[in-house]
């Protein structure tokens, strides 16, 4: 299983998303800070779920953070989030 594919299962596992997208962006990023030459560094997640009913952008964009610590702690450098209900 790839980073992307991680990635989406932890964050379905996790929100039970109605919309979910990962996107690849390492690309993107060739010779940045961070960067790797076999790439799976940098994501772009859009993600919109009832789970975060109540919550601040800034608190919805913690809790995908946390969900994915493990990545991070695994060579994930970089992921912006698009969050929402």
């Amino acid at each position: 299983m790839n980073r992307s594919e991680r990635i989406h299962k932890t964050l379905t596992d996790a929100f039970t998303p109605s919309a979910l997208q990962v996107v690849d962006d390492s690309h993107k990023h060739a010779g940045h800070a961070g960067a790797r030459p076999e790439g799976e560094t940098h994501y772009t997640v859009i993600i919109s779920t009832p789970a975060f009913e109540g919550m601040s952008r800034v608190a919805m964009q913690r809790a995908v953070m946390a969900a994915l610590q493990p990545e991070f702690d695994t060579g994930l450098h970089a992921l912006s989030i698009k969050a929402s209900l």
